[in-house]
């Protein structure tokens, strides 16, 4: 081949390489997915949204679900770490039982990514993609303030009952969540703005594990039965929309009409919650992109494997008792009966159809 010949051929090859780009390099590359449960609409939505974006750039994915079991999800990182996948993508049930499972994965030189739930306690975790958690719970605290008009009834001498149902104490965003509710509602507690008849107000004390629906009903039950039999209910504070349910079941059941019907929070904006928010049984709930959340766990495996770096916009909030993770928050998003049409229908997240009562 005579050298002019030669040097087209190099720049051929050379301006296709580039063309291929992330894909080439990702060709028989393995990601491992470890999601938490199938019970929740938005870890659905998560692993499927994920698993679509990385096959897209090349790269084969195994997506497992432990269905809240600790034990099965660390079984699921071991055997991914037998197989040596290339790169792990883990949102944890619980993070303390994978410590060890994520040492033998930074030992065989596997990467991790945590998804949306910070991995505490280790050094194996390179990138955190998440929602701004304590951002979530601001975003739900503003809402109540300014929707019940707390400042206005501050001056009034006027008060509102709330109760508080919190995230899972072994999920570190949980606590994040309701220090964000508090930043806005602490000082509406404290002057009486806002009262809490059960007295259940500290994490502690409001938090349910592994966020559980059943659980969220019986303790909405169990503090109607005991401290409204004469008073309504003004303000139902949730953090997930399957709390949302059990409340809103509660409710039902302690004779609660549309006259008298609480505002209620929840979070994930799943297809019920919204059907829910059109009918009038949950006020809002906060809406979480899991398409985004994905895209930057996407970006986050590529850097991981070739060596480049994502982006990041928070190096100093996320520190798991270890280290610090260099983290991507996405923003989250208030929806309610104003602004459902535009955010989720509009948006694309949802059609109309599946919103149809």
């Amino acid at each position: 081949m005579n050298k002019k010949l030669m040097s087209a051929a190099m720049a051929a090859t050379m301006v296709a390489s580039m063309a291929i780009g992330t894909t080439a390099f990702a060709e028989g590359e393995t990601v491992g997915i470890l999601m938490p449960t199938q019970s929740s609409e938005r870890w659905i939505n998560d692993g499927a949204n994920m698993k679509a974006q990385l096959e897209e750039k090349g790269y084969t994915v195994e997506l497992q679900y432990a269905e809240d079991d600790t034990a099965q999800q660390v079984s699921q990182l071991e055997n991914y770490v037998g197989k040596g996948v290339n790169c792990l993508v883990i949102a944890a049930i619980d993070s303390d039982v994978l410590v060890n499972a994520e040492a033998q994965a930074k030992e065989a030189g596997i990467p991790i990514i945590a998804y949306d739930r910070l991995l505490m306690n280790t050094d194996a975790v390179s990138y955190y993609a998440t929602f701004d958690n304590r951002g979530v719970g601001q975003v739900i605290g503003q809402y109540i303030k300014d929707t019940k008009d707390l400042e206005a009834a501050r001056k009034a001498g006027e008060s509102y009952t709330i109760e508080f149902f919190m995230g899972s104490p072994d999920d570190n965003n949980a606590l994040f969540l309701y220090n964000g509710v508090m930043d806005v509602l602490q000082e509406y507690l404290d002057d009486g703005t806002l009262v809490c008849k059960s007295g259940r107000v500290s994490f502690e004390d409001t938090c349910i594990l592994r966020w559980d629906q059943q659980t969220a009903q019986s303790n909405c039950e169990n503090i109607l039965t005991a401290n409204y039999a004469d008073e309504d209910l003004d303000i139902a504070c949730t953090a997930f929309d399957g709390f949302a349910y059990g409340v809103k079941a509660a409710l039902q059941g302690a004779g609660y009409t549309e006259e008298n019907w609480p505002l209620v929070t929840g979070q994930d904006s799943e297809v019920m919650a919204t059907k829910n928010i059109i009918n009038g049984t949950q006020t809002m709930s906060i809406y979480k992109d899991t398409r985004l959340l994905a895209s930057k766990a996407v970006t986050m495996v590529d850097a991981v494997l070739q060596g480049t770096e994502p982006e990041i916009n928070d190096t100093e909030q996320y520190n798991n008792g270890v280290i610090t993770v260099p983290t991507y928050m996405c923003t989250p998003v208030a929806v309610d009966q104003s602004n459902y049409q535009e955010i989720l229908i509009d948006g694309g997240y949802y059609t109309e159809d599946q919103l149809a009562q």
